[in-house]
């Protein structure tokens, strides 16, 4: 009988996207070994679940991939070989099942991150693979030895293949700090600049507005914009004020677009509905109406409906002149403009876009200036909206990437 191939693959980083090629290389049956610079595993995918883990999404696949943007070509036979469906019978595998909820948005049973993460694990040290807590990885040694910087000191390990998921630049705390672009950047690795993606804006807010309202959600409004190359969009739902700007699921959705449009113009202004679903010349003959002895808060609260935090943002947002006229008041509350000009920092970020550019890649993501060396998950250059397309790319790449540092050895040893 031919004995196996004997090899060994190291992962570095220990996220989604590490844990799924480290899943992928054992099956290879040589030595798969895990290295990460936290104390413990999956710490990113803990705080993300914190809320209820949002595995994938339940849409058509089509619309699903649409998601993906300029970079949907390069991550569709990923996704198709490891989607949602797919994606939902493997964590039915490790006992955890899922359910759609209403947005099409799919959680776990219990909606928590911590049972899935416990689950693989086990599964992955039942299987050989050996984990390596609180080592951060510093590049390669004179002799193409890994560097990791240890409790220890400096440690050297050696490995046949490596699988780099190492993510972006967004919640260092966590792990992800960017600090891989300079390594990759000294070996000639074209790496798109990181940048914050699912991320909030900047906006000055009047002092009495920031320090009564921050923290306050403005719910059920409609947000239309027009980017840099003259593109519409709209979406509709709720956003957060914060003390420095804005954020929440409603910016989240156009976030790409608008960062995008302020790098190109230096200024985005989405506008505001603040009455969705509610005609303007509707609203136009309401807030005609006299209003005798009423103020004008009564007043936009009985004809428009206009009160709290909504009543509060547009006093903040539109010119003392459009309250003296109702056709421009009402102008003025189904498109209230917020200028924007600049993004929250990274390390807030849900995500990153930018990273290693998927033309630095052969098909199965092994970069083509390091021979032997593969990139998986959000250190690759896409980005998502939330909504569970980020975790499945994590996913789908890392997989890919075990798949390809296992094919590539054995190729390689033939």
């Amino acid at each position: 009988m031919e004995s196996k191939i004997q090899h060994s693959i190291a992962i570095i980083g220990a996220g989604p996207a590490g844990l799924m090629a480290a899943e992928a290389a054992i099956q290879g049956g040589g030595r798969v070994d895990v290295y990460d610079g936290m104390a413990s595993v999956g710490r990113k995918f803990l705080l993300a679940g914190k809320g209820g883990l949002n595995l994938t999404h339940a849409e058509p696949m089509e619309a699903f991939l649409s998601r993906y943007g300029s970079r949907e070509a390069h991550l569709r036979p990923l996704i198709k070989a490891f989607g949602p469906t797919e994606l939902r019978e493997w964590a039915q595998g490790l006992g955890i099942g899922s359910f759609v909820g209403s947005s099409g948005r799919v959680f776990p049973t219990d909606q928590k991150a911590a049972p899935l993460l416990r689950a693989w694990l086990h599964r992955l040290r039942k299987a050989g693979v050996v984990f390596h807590s609180r080592h951060r990885w510093q590049g390669w040694d004179e002799n193409n030895a890994l560097l990791f910087d240890t409790p220890q000191g400096i440690k050297t390990a050696e490995a046949d293949a490596v699988v780099l998921a190492l993510g972006g630049g967004s919640w260092s705390k966590l792990g992800s700090n960017g600090a891989w672009v300079p390594i990759l950047a000294e070996r000639s690795i074209n790496v798109s600049p990181l940048r914050p993606s699912n991320c909030g804006f900047n906006f000055t807010w009047s002092e009495h507005f920031r320090t009564r309202f921050a923290g306050q959600p403005v719910k059920t409004v409609g947000i239309s914009f027009t980017d840099a190359e003259g593109e519409e969009h709209s979406q509709l739902g709720e956003f957060l004020v914060t003390e420095n700007g804005v954020e929440g699921h409603l910016i989240y959705a156009l976030s790409a677009k608008i960062r995008d449009t302020i790098e190109a113009l230096g200024v985005a202004t989405p506008r505001l509905d603040l009455t969705p679903g509610r005609h303007l010349k509707s609203l136009v003959s309401a807030l005609s109406k006299p209003r005798g002895s009423a103020s004008m808060a009564k007043h936009l609260q009985h004809k428009a409906r206009i009160d709290g935090i909504k009543a509060v943002l547009l006093r903040e947002l539109a010119d003392p002149e459009d309250f003296e006229d109702p056709v421009r008041l009402a102008s003025v509350i189904k498109s209230l403009p917020l200028r924007l000009t600049s993004t929250r920092p990274l390390d807030e970020a849900i995500s990153t876009a930018g990273g290693v550019t998927f033309e630095a890649l052969e098909e199965h993501l092994m970069l083509q200036a390091l021979p032997g060396v593969f990139c998986a998950g959000e250190m690759l250059d896409w980005e998502a909206p939330t909504g569970g397309y980020l975790l499945t790319a994590c996913f789908a790449t890392g997989k890919a990437a075990g798949e390809g540092a296992l094919a590539w050895l054995t190729e390689d040893k033939k």
